[in-house]
């Protein structure tokens, strides 16, 4: 049994409403990717509301921020999923969706097996990298840290163009 899960998180505003016309092809593929996530191999849970939908939660006053978690097996599952299934073909049109970042967007981190993140402690984990960069508190992909109980540098994971 493994001892450490990855827990993600990836923030975006919208460059309107989500029940505008601009973010309905976004929205309309929600409930599929959310279901292909759930069937991915090394996923264990994503936060959702009581009506089962992320965009649901809100983590500011920004009515346009919405908020991604999800904490699986391993980095190397999480990987597979976000880069290659279909996954990946929404995330290309993200730039029709949501503004273009000015500051890192999404994070990973280490959690004990078992432990369900929130919110608060996802948008900490982020506030630490956007501050302090890629460190084993809070990385990214590109310099993804090992386990706690591991040894090793950072690995960069960038998917192949």
């Amino acid at each position: 049994m493994k001892t450490w899960h990855i827990a993600q998180l990836n923030v975006a505003r919208a460059v309107a409403p989500l029940d505008s016309p601009q973010l309905a092809d976004f929205v309309a593929a929600l409930d599929h990717i959310n279901a292909l996530a759930e069937a991915s191999s090394g996923f264990i849970w994503r936060l959702k509301s009581d009506e089962g939908n992320a965009t649901d939660i809100k983590v500011s006053d920004d009515p346009n921020l919405i908020v991604n978690m999800s904490v699986w097996e391993s980095v190397e599952q999480l990987f597979e999923y976000v880069y290659r299934t279909p996954h990946t073909k929404v995330m290309a049109r993200r730039r029709e969706w949501f503004e273009h970042p000015a500051e890192a967007h999404q994070v990973m981190w280490w959690i004990p097996a078992g432990h369900v993140p929130t919110a608060e402690e996802a948008m900490e984990r982020l506030r630490h990298l956007r501050e302090n960069g890629p460190t084993p508190h809070a990385f990214t992909f590109r310099q993804r840290h090992p386990a706690p109980e591991q040894v090793g540098d950072p690995t960069d994971m960038k998917p192949e163009r």
